[in-house]
This record gives C-alpha cells, structure tokens and sequence, in this order.
C-alpha cells in the first residue's frame, strides 16, 4: 500500500527531540529519522525497504559525546517537623446553670402503719 507519514517532537524541557519522515509507493519504502541521544548526539538514520534488498539503512551522528563527571553522592537534606501553625484550644467553659428544682411533691402513703 502506498503511504506518506511524518511526524516530529521537540519538547526542549524535558530535552527530547525525535522525528520520523517515511513514503512508500507500495514497493520501495522510504525514509528518515532522527533521535536525541543521551550523550548529546543527535543520531539520523536514511533508509529503504524492499522485498528485493531489505532494510538498508545509513546511520549517521552530529554532535559530540558529553559524559559529564559524575557528581560525588550528597545526601538528602533532614528536615524536622515544623513549628505548629495554630494555638492550643482554649479550656472549655465552666458550666453557667444550677441542677432544677424539683416539679413534683412527695407522694401520699398508700399503706398506714402495719397492725399488730
């Protein structure tokens, strides 16, 4: 099947950069492609495909290896816990009522006295 593709990214924060151009006529493919490598290279490969020859490809590099020194290990720094941001709450208050006074009378006795 015939094709035409391409597609690029450069996300310069995060330090990627890597794009892919390919076309096919339903026989031959066609392309080329380019990475961001970890050293600081950028690596650019041309290629083609066929049933005839296979995938050929021309691997190429611009750029120099940079292997920066490596940096002696610093532990993280310890951190306390911080300072409270708020008071102690307040004591609760003293209750401000008195117990009620009863609303009922003592009860009349049923019984009298016991007999002898």
């Amino acid at each position: 099947m015939p094709f035409d593709f391409e597609y690029a990214v450069n996300d310069q924060y995060k330090g990627l950069d890597f794009a892919h151009d390919s076309q096919s006529d339903g026989n031959v493919v066609k392309g080329e492609y380019h990475v961001l490598l970890p050293d600081g290279r950028t690596q650019f490969v041309s290629y083609t495909a066929d049933n005839d020859n296979g995938y050929q490809a021309e691997v190429t590099y611009e750029g120099e290896a940079q292997y920066p020194e490596p940096q002696p290990y610093t532990p993280a720094p310890a951190y306390s816990a911080p300072a409270p941001a708020y008071s102690a709450p307040a004591p609760a208050p003293q209750p401000s009522y008195s117990a009620p006074a009863p609303t009922y009378e003592q009860p009349d006795s049923l019984y009298g006295p016991p007999r002898n």
